[in-house]
Formats: C-alpha cells, sequence, structure tokens
C-alpha cells in the first residue's frame, strides 16, 4: 500500500476550487500538513462553516463563483498552479430538487468553465475534477458500480453529476490530450464523512445537531445502504491521483474512491454506530414516511479495484471507525475542543495508521 508522498506536495502551489465547503476545508489542511501551498477560489454563504473556524497554513483565497468565467480564468492564470482540485459544487439531492437549474448550472457549466480556464493556465500539470458516486446509473444492484458502468442519474443533482462527467470526458479529448498539456482526471467517492460538516440533509450532522440539542437524530431511510468513509481516505486518494498524473504515470481517466464491499452499511447501523459512540443520552428514531417522498438511491456502492491497483490507495479506516471518529469529532467540539486541533488530530492518526 502506497501513502501519499510528501516530498511532492512540498512547496507545491494548489489551486482548489470549493475551498469553502466540507471537502474543501479539509483538503487544503491536509496539503497545508503536507508542505504545500493552497489557492481557495469559491462562495459558500451558509451561516456556519468548518472553513471560518479554521486557521488553515499557506492558504489564500478568492470569493468568485465557478460561473464567473473571467474572474476565475484570471485567479487560476495568476496563481501559478502546479495541481487544480476542482470540488465546487451543489453538493446535495434534497436541494436539486428545490433549484435543479442552479445545479446543472454549477456541476456541469461550472465544470466546463474551470476546465475552459485550466486551458490557459501555463503551470498547471494536473487536473482533479471531483463528482461523485452518484454518477452511475443506478440499478439498485447489490454489488459495487465499476467506472466502465453506464452514467445516469433519476434526480438532478445525480444527472448532473453525471453530465459533468461527460463533460470532463469530452474537454479532455477535445483540449487535453496534446503533448505539454496538464493531465485530466475525475474522482469519484462514496458518502464522506468526518467532524465539520455542517450541512442540511446529511445523516451525521444532523445527528450532531440534534444529539447536542437534547434531541434524538430522525433517520429517513434506515434500510438505504451507502459506501460510508472518512472524508480524509478519499481525499487521500485524490492526492495521490494528481501524484501520478502529473508524473505521467496515470492516463486521464475516471477513478472510484470508496471502501471495501463489506464495509458498505446501512443507515440504521451506521446511526446506531453513532450514537453508541457518543454516548451519554444519545438515540435515534425512524422519520414518518412523508406522502411526497423525493427519489433516493436504496442501494448505492462503488468497486474501488482499479484505485488499489494501479494507484496502491487503500482505506486506512474502516467505515465503523470512521464513524467513531466522526462522532469523537462533534462530541469533542461541542463540549469546547476548537475545530483547528480536531482536524489535526484526524490528519496526523491517518499518517500513523
Amino acid at each position: 500500500m502506497r501513502l501519499i508522498d510528501r516530498q511532492f506536495w512540498k512547496n507545491k502551489r494548489v489551486f482548489v476550487t470549493g475551498h469553502m465547503g466540507f471537502k474543501g476545508a479539509w483538503l487544503c489542511s491536509l496539503l497545508a500538513h503536507m508542505g504545500a501551498e493552497t489557492i481557495g477560489f469559491g462562495q459558500d454563504e451558509r451561516e456556519r462553516l468548518l472553513y471560518g473556524e479554521l486557521k488553515i497554513d499557506s492558504h489564500s483565497h478568492h470569493l468568485g463563483d465557478v460561473n464567473d468565467l473571467l474572474a476565475m480564468t484570471a485567479a487560476l492564470s495568476d496563481s501559478g498552479a502546479d495541481v487544480l482540485f476542482h470540488l465546487a459544487a451543489q453538493p446535495l439531492v434534497l436541494t436539486s430538487y428545490a433549484d435543479p437549474v442552479g445545479t446543472f448550472e454549477t456541476n456541469v457549466m461550472g465544470t466546463v468553465r474551470v476546465l475552459e480556464a485550466a486551458r490557459k493556465a501555463q503551470s498547471l500539470r494536473a487536473i482533479v475534477v471531483v463528482t461523485s458516486d452518484k454518477v452511475y446509473r443506478n440499478n439498485e444492484w447489490a454489488w459495487g458500480y465499476r467506472e466502465q458502468d453506464a452514467l445516469g442519474g433519476a434526480d438532478p443533482y445525480s444527472a448532473s453529476k453525471a453530465a459533468a462527467e461527460i463533460a470532463v470526458d469530452a474537454m479532455v479529448r477535445s483540449f487535453f490530450a496534446t503533448d505539454g498539456a496538464p493531465k485530466v482526471a475525475s474522482a469519484r467517492a462514496g458518502n464522506v464523512i468526518g467532524g465539520g460538516d455542517w450541512a442540511e440533509y446529511r445523516l451525521l450532522p444532523d445527528a450532531a445537531r440534534a444529539i447536542s440539542a437534547g434531541r434524538p437524530l430522525v433517520v429517513r431511510h434506515p434500510q438505504s445502504t451507502r459506501p460510508w468513509q472518512h472524508v480524509l481516505d478519499p481525499l487521500a486518494g485524490y492526492l495521490m491521483l494528481a501524484e501520478s498524473l502529473a508524473e505521467r504515470r496515470t492516463a486521464c481517466a475516471a477513478w472510484n474512491f470508496g471502501p471495501a464491499q463489506e464495509d458498505v452499511m446501512t443507515v440504521e447501523e451506521v446511526a446506531d454506530l453513532f450514537v453508541a459512540a457518543w454516548g451519554e443520552e444519545a438515540a435515534w428514531t425512524a422519520a414518518p414516511k412523508p406522502a411526497d417522498v423525493k427519489h433516493e438511491a436504496g442501494k448505492l456502492t462503488i468497486d474501488s479495484s482499479l484505485a488499489r491497483r494501479d494507484l496502491g490507495w487503500h482505506p486506512r479506516w474502516k467505515s465503523d471507525e470512521a464513524i467513531r471518529r466522526t462522532a469523537a469529532w462533534y462530541r469533542d467540539h461541542a463540549a469546547g475542543m476548537q475545530a483547528p486541533a480536531l482536524v489535526g488530530r484526524d490528519i496526523s492518526d491517518l499518517f500513523k495508521t
């Protein structure tokens, strides 16, 4: 099993779109730990953000919309970045029902505009576009989807991410296939968990809010399955993928980063583990089924054999450990521990495993 190459990232300049989001904040923190300098681009008007609590070393940022091509092009070209991670997105299935147009605009055209801006950034060597495990046409199979399986989406979010993958492939074939062009790949991860995610309609943030307020967690779909993993595991995979692209060891492609098949859990199992790890009076209950049920996938897993074989990537923490760590993060944060120390604790532990 390979590890992230610290020497590769030392003093690298890394451009991150969506740096204010949950995964973006963790990614910038991880890169700072590796000795890289990060330049963020994006905007997030939510009241509570992990990013706002962190003091990330060697970090600067631009407030802007990825659909503003002129601003995006100027910021990326001026950054002198070696590597680009594109994470900016509308990331929620239920929100996509409320705002389908905005979801497609951000997730599809935002991605196209980022890649268009990247064409003019002479310093770039590698680009990783982060999409989702939900890009696959979901047949409710018990086995994991592989990178060559059909794309699709029964809700605006999933469809927008599948469309983004098609757009990435077209942009790569059209503009990034020449010698000297940066190598581009997409990364598809499962349900990531970890401390500091305050988004609505996500199981563990909902759990942390409810339990901290003395209420039981209300669970919508107890029997649904997802590939749960700690946020640092796929982020480590993204870094290893970028290293391989920059060093021309890997061709442009799509890559899955998920837990082992036997590690997939139902929502009910995750809720049980989370409340047990929190302790005290933590509890959960199933929500009554509403009359107007918005479609969400029941069974969904991905096969990460390609990343394991060709990149040497492997999840460091099994799902049960990831859930316990996440519960401890939120519990300790509620008790007064500061977010930078909690994020630093998990990053340090990642390199001990």
